[in-house]
């Protein structure tokens, strides 16, 4: 079985996965209680909501599967 979406060597997928990893613990704020953390990463991110950053994350892996 091959492994599609997954593709550490690429920085395009490194360039997706960061946004969609940021988008997913802001998600999860009231799960975790790392508010500290949480905060931070909403400064760094300008207060983008995060859905926004969980779609834009998955699209780019997305469009690193279509690329050869």
């Amino acid at each position: 079985m091959r492994i599609k979406y997954f593709k550490p060597r690429s920085l395009t997928w490194w360039a997706s996965a960061a946004p969609l990893a940021v988008g997913l613990v802001l998600a999860t704020e009231p799960l975790h209680a790392a508010f500290d953390l949480a905060q931070t990463l909403r400064n760094l991110t300008g207060e983008v909501p995060p859905i926004m950053l969980i779609n834009a994350g998955l699209a780019g892996i997305g469009i690193r599967r279509a690329m050869p």
